[in-house]
């Protein structure tokens, strides 16, 4: 039986993971508080908050900013407050809606000096700021990470992918084919739509924030491309737990 082994959301986009036991799905919604907040540059393509979605180019992002991987995140949702924790600095407790000068001053140490500065915490009210504009839940297969893992002699943390629902009990890179078939993961239900194609972020381990594994050549060679995983949509809202059955329909 496959199962759901794994929840994970990033309440601040690309500053932080946060492994979750449930969560409630909505339809046509992402996961809850998954990259609720960003933090753009002072190249960003717009000036002051967002009003429609906007490309990852104007965000601070561990594709350029290695260290900023190995943040891990714990938020409090009642008072919007996000604990952020990183091994080479202390712990901070901010809430990203009014502390933004201390979140950016916490992660300038893992920015690099020749990139665009951050410049301020950004949010839209009914819209994540994920990579695409879609409002997707990636889906990740633990078979196919161990797959790639050995491709590469090395075991590879699923907190490389940013994945949000993480399956157990599929065959290697079984996702691929469920392309437009709906699957049950506990009492909600999501349709598949497109692979996710990644990005150098990957190659970084996030226990240390240092990039030493080279996954997207991994992926070159044994498959052609730099797909890993699938983004799907909620077409039935329904909560999900860690352990809950996950069924093709």
């Amino acid at each position: 039986m496959s199962r759901l082994a794994h929840i994970v959301r990033h309440p601040i986009k690309s500053v932080g993971y946060e492994d979750l036991q449930s969560a409630p799905l909505s339809e046509g919604r992402v996961l809850p508080f998954d990259r609720h907040w960003a933090v753009a540059h002072d190249a960003a393509r717009f000036d002051g908050q967002p009003t429609e979605w906007m490309g990852k180019q104007n965000f601070v992002r561990g594709a350029a900013g290695h260290p900023l991987m190995a943040v891990r995140a714990r938020l409090n949702e009642a008072s919007e407050t996000v604990t952020l924790s990183h091994p080479e600095t202390h712990d901070i407790t901010v809430r990203p809606a009014s502390d933004g000068a201390a979140l950016i001053d916490w992660l300038r140490p893992f920015w690099p000096e020749n990139r665009p500065a951050p410049a301020q915490v950004v949010r839209l009210k009914d819209q994540a700021l994920t990579d695409v504009p879609d409002p997707y839940v990636s889906v990740l297969n633990l078979n196919s990470l161990k797959d790639l893992g050995q491709r590469m002699g090395r075991d590879l943390s699923i907190h490389r992918f940013r994945g949000n629902l993480w399956v157990d009990g599929w065959p290697a890179f079984e996702e691929y084919g469920l392309i437009g078939k709906t699957i049950r993961v506990g009492a909600a239900e999501l349709r598949v739509e497109t692979r996710i194609t990644r990005c150098v972020a990957t190659t970084v381990n996030p226990e240390t924030g240092q990039s030493d594994a080279d996954t997207l050549g991994a992926l070159n060679a044994a498959f052609g491309h730099q797909d890993f995983g699938v983004y799907a949509r909620v077409v039935k809202s329904g909560m999900v737990a860690v352990n809950d059955k996950v069924e093709i329909l």
